[in-house]
C-alpha cells in the first residue's frame, strides 16, 4: 500500500508562522525516513492559522532538504494564474530536483472574496475556462503544442528531462472527467467531500484516454489521527475539530487550539452535532484501527495510493501519527 501525506501548514496557538513551516520540513523529513512515497504542501490565502500562501517556494526549501521522497502542490490554484508560469516554476523545480517534483492543479480559490479579486481578475470566468487552462498547461510541460498553437515555438524552459507529473485534485465528476479526457492522475478529497467517490473514481477509470504512455493514477486524500490508544487519537483530533468549529464562526485566529483549551471550549448543541459529523468522515484510533480503516477504504474505492492530512496542536503528535501509520502499513522501523 502507498501512503503519501497531505500537509497544510497548521499553526497552532503557540507557534509562530516561521515556526510552522519549519516543522512543515521536519514532517518532510520524516515521512522521508518512515517510507511515504510523497510530500504535498497545499496553497491557501490569508486563511488565519494555516501558512503556506506559496507551495513553490515551500518546496525548493524542501526539496533542497530532502533527497527521494516525491514533493509537489496539493494544489497550485490554476485559476489565479497563467498556465505558462505555472510551467515554469514546475519545470524549474523538476530541473533542481530530478524525477521528484509533482505538480497538482485545483481551482478552489483558497481564501476570501476579497483574496480572490486581489489574486487575480475574472476569476470566476478563469474557472469557468479551467478545461483550456489544463490544456494549455500541459502541452507547456509537455513541450508539445501543435504548431498552428500561438505558444507553438515558445518553451517553459528550463526543460527538465524529467517533466513534473500533473495531477488534477478535485471532489466532482466533472473533474475526474477533466483528469480522465487529458490522461491526468486523479486525487479526490475525500476528506473535504459528502460525494460518492467509488462512483466519481469509477467514472474517471471508465473514461481514461492514455497520454504519454501513462495509465490511471488515483489517490484518496483522508483525514486520520492515530495514537497508541484510541482514546489519545481521540484528544489529538480535538484540536483540530475545535479549531473547524471555531473557524466556521470566525474565531480560531490565533491558531490550533492545545488540547486543553479545545476541552474547555463551549460547545452548543448543534456544534456539538457538527463535532461527530466531522469525525464520521476521520479515521481515529490506535494502530490497529487506523490500519485497518485506511485497509477498507483503500479496498473500498481501489484506489492506488493513501494521502493522510492530519492536523495536531503538538507537531510531535502530528509526527509520531504519520510514524505508527507507517509501521503498520510500510512495515518500516524507523524511529524519529
Amino acid at each position: 500500500m502507498k501512503l503519501s501525506i497531505l500537509d497544510q501548514v497548521p499553526i497552532s496557538a503557540n507557534q509562530t508562522a516561521k515556526e510552522a513551516l519549519e516543522q512543515s520540513v521536519k514532517l518532510a523529513q520524516a515521512a522521508e525516513q518512515l517510507g511515504y512515497e510523497r510530500y504535498w504542501i497545499a496553497e491557501h490565502h490569508d486563511m488565519p492559522g494555516l501558512a503556506c500562501s506559496a507551495p513553490e517556494v515551500m518546496l525548493s526549501y524542501i526539496g533542497a532538504r530532502t533527497s527521494r521522497i516525491r514533493v509537489g502542490s496539493g494544489a497550485v490554484l490554476l485559476p489565479h494564474y497563467k498556465p505558462y508560469k505555472i510551467a515554469e516554476v514546475y519545470n524549474m523545480l523538476a530541473t533542481l530536483f530530478p524525477d521528484r517534483i509533482d505538480i497538482g492543479i485545483g481551482r478552489a480559490p483558497g481564501g476570501s472574496a476579497e483574496v480572490t479579486s486581489a489574486l487575480s481578475d475574472h476569476f470566476l470566468q478563469n474557472v469557468w475556462d479551467m478545461p483550456a487552462s489544463v490544456k494549455d498547461l500541459l502541452h507547456f510541460i509537455y513541450n508539445d503544442h501543435p504548431e498552428d498553437s500561438e505558444f507553438a515555438k515558445i518553451k517553459a524552459a528550463p526543460i527538465p528531462d524529467n517533466a513534473p507529473v500533473p495531477w488534477l485534485l478535485g471532489t466532482s465528476k466533472k473533474s475526474a472527467l477533466l483528469a480522465a479526457e487529458h490522461g491526468m492522475a486523479y486525487a479526490f478529497g475525500l476528506f473535504m467531500s459528502d460525494k460518492d467517490a467509488a462512483e466519481i473514481l469509477d467514472c474517471y477509470y471508465q473514461a481514461f484516454k492514455s497520454r504519454t504512455n501513462r495509465h490511471p493514477q488515483t489517490i484518496l486524500t483522508v483525514t486520520a489521527f492515530c495514537a497508541d490508544t484510541t482514546e489519545r487519537a481521540e484528544e489529538i483530533a480535538l484540536s483540530s475539530l475545535v479549531w473547524s468549529i471555531q473557524r466556521g464562526k470566525g474565531e480560531g485566529h490565533s491558531g490550533v487550539p492545545s488540547i486543553e483549551d479545545a476541552k474547555q471550549y463551549r460547545l452548543s448543541e448543534t456544534e456539538k452535532d457538527a463535532l461527530e459529523k466531522m469525525k464520521q468522515k476521520m479515521i481515529i484510533g490506535n494502530p490497529d484501527q487506523v490500519r485497518n480503516n485506511l485497509l477498507d477504504l483503500q479496498k473500498q474505492y481501489k484506489a492506488d495510493e493513501v494521502m493522510i492530512v492530519t492536523i495536531t496542536y503538538a507537531p510531535e503528535d502530528r509526527i509520531k501519527s504519520y510514524l505508527l501509520i507507517a509501521h503498520e502499513l510500510l512495515k518500516t522501523e524507523t524511529k524519529i
